[in-house]
């Protein structure tokens, strides 16, 4: 079973449906030695069968594990203590207002850990995640990515004046190639195709490599062999050897430049920028943070593109609307259903399923209290399924979030708190741009009616089949 085949049909007066917001009060948060520890249920399955059916198979079994014990439980891992699911906005409100010494993430045991590195924003905690994510905060502030919009704009154009009417493809493939000269132009500042033979060229065509190592199968083996380790070993250190001498290459070579020949990219900002001590990032550290801005910004918003794809052509009344809107309607309302389409497709496939907390003390939870130590996730793939919340959530229905702003607490794809995604305005922006370009130039249609089921890539949900499409007509 997929999240696909769990789909309900919608009622003819959809239209109308607006988010409910309803979900009753719950208690979260800290608690004292003294209230009574009261672990949630437990999904009734040995760590070893539990542990195999979440990596293979993320959605139908966190569902599954929903259904069977309850809005909070706990997920038997192999090797380690149990996963706290938690499904109230009210829950994940607690973990994302808390103090960040009090709830730590988990991306510093994650299998990102030793291909992003220990300096990371993303793989950071505590002091050290502050201080980057204020040196990282003016190149994605909201002028900045007004700066880029031109540029993802050629970027779109020129791809897609490659898409002929009888074309069919994955469209994940295509949208990597959006976001990947996106992140040359605003990261390294290379607009177009790098120059055969320069560095910015052996830098990209080395992540195009590391990407396609974690496209197959074997890699998973890779992932389990460096899971908790703090630096890459085996296959992945020799991967991630050859790729680093490029970073590192084109680093050293932008450093060496005089300030005023640097350009306004990223790149040039983290070289130039200094902490509150006066301290520059040294190579190492933006080699992480680079690595971690080309790596998650680059296929997570590639993926949710191919998601959106896949949603509207199997959803030909969400593809007529956005393409009427564009095409036809005013400024305001062609911004209205492109913005509705974007938040309802992260809310059904957002790319990344939850956000995990390792709390440092007791935790109320409702009904139930978790020890200290305990991870507990704030499942924003089951939080985007609740009745309660969104009438018919497992329909693709873009009209509910017509004039409806996303709930903090209830629309989680960017996780939240201190820890809430450095480029969600990029990715906004370039869903927003590329959503828009495809509506105006391009009809589209599903190849198979039936809808992909779900894969689960490192920490990523994408479409299996790439969220495969087929060009009617060019405009």
């Amino acid at each position: 079973m997929s999240l696909a085949t769990l789909s309900r049909p919608a009622s003819d007066d959809a239209a109308a449906e607006v988010l409910l917001g309803i979900a009753p009060p719950s208690p979260a948060g800290p608690v004292g030695p003294e209230v009574p520890l009261n672990p949630p249920p437990r999904v009734d399955l040995p760590a070893a069968v539990s542990t195999a059916r979440f990596l293979r198979r993320q959605l139908p079994h966190l569902f599954h594990s929903w259904r069977t014990t309850g809005d909070t439980f706990a997920m038997p891992i192999l090797g380690r203590s149990p996963l706290v699911f938690v499904t109230h906005p009210d829950h994940a409100r607690s973990l994302f207002t808390a103090p960040p010494e009090l709830v730590p993430s988990i991306t510093a045991e994650s299998p990102l850990r030793p291909i992003l590195g220990g300096s990371s924003v993303l793989t950071a905690n505590g002091p050290r995640h502050m201080r980057q994510r204020r040196l990282l905060l003016p190149p994605f502030h909201g002028e900045s990515i007004a700066a880029y919009e031109a540029a993802i704009a050629r970027v779109v154009d020129e791809e897609l004046d490659r898409w002929a009417v009888g074309d069919t493809f994955a469209s994940s493939a295509r949208m990597q190639a959006v976001t990947l000269g996106v992140i040359m132009a605003g990261i390294f500042g290379v607009e177009g195709e790098p120059a055969e033979g320069t560095p910015e060229r052996a830098l990209r065509d080395a992540t195009r490599s590391v990407l396609a190592h974690t496209e197959r199968p074997a890699w998973q083996l890779v992932e389990i062999m460096n899971t908790g380790s703090p630096e890459p070993r085996g296959i992945l250190k020799l991967v991630m050897d050859r790729v680093d001498t490029h970073y590192l290459r084109v680093i050293r070579e932008r450093r060496a430049l005089p300030e005023a020949e640097r350009g306004g990219d990223v790149l040039s900002l983290l070289l130039s920028v200094t902490d509150e001590d006066g301290q520059a990032l040294t190579d190492r550290e933006i080699r992480d943070e680079l690595m971690t801005l080309v790596l998650a910004g680059h296929e997570t918003t590639a993926n949710q593109l191919a998601w959106a794809l896949e949603r509207l052509v199997r959803t030909p009344r969400a593809y007529d609307a956005l393409r009427d809107a564009v095409r036809g309607g005013t400024p305001e309302e062609a911004r209205r259903w492109v913005d509705a389409t974007i938040h309802e497709t992260m809310r059904v496939r957002p790319v990344i399923m939850g956000t995990g907390r390792r709390v440092q003390s007791a935790w109320r939870l409702g009904e139930f209290v978790v020890p200290a130590n305990t991870v507990v996730v704030a499942g924003a793939v089951l939080i985007h399924h609740r009745e309660d919340l969104y009438p018919q959530p497992f329909a693709f229905r873009p009209e509910r979030f017509l004039g409806v702003k996303p709930g903090t607490y209830t629309w989680l794809p960017f996780g939240g708190g201190t820890r809430r995604c450095l480029g969600a305005a990029l990715a906004m922006a370039e869903q927003r741009i590329v959503l828009r370009r495809i509506a105006e130039r391009l009809d589209l249609a599903a190849p198979d009616p039936r809808p992909e089921r779900e894969q689960h890539r490192n920490v990523t949900m994408i479409p299996r089949e790439g969220g495969r499409v087929t060009v009617r007509a060019v405009r």
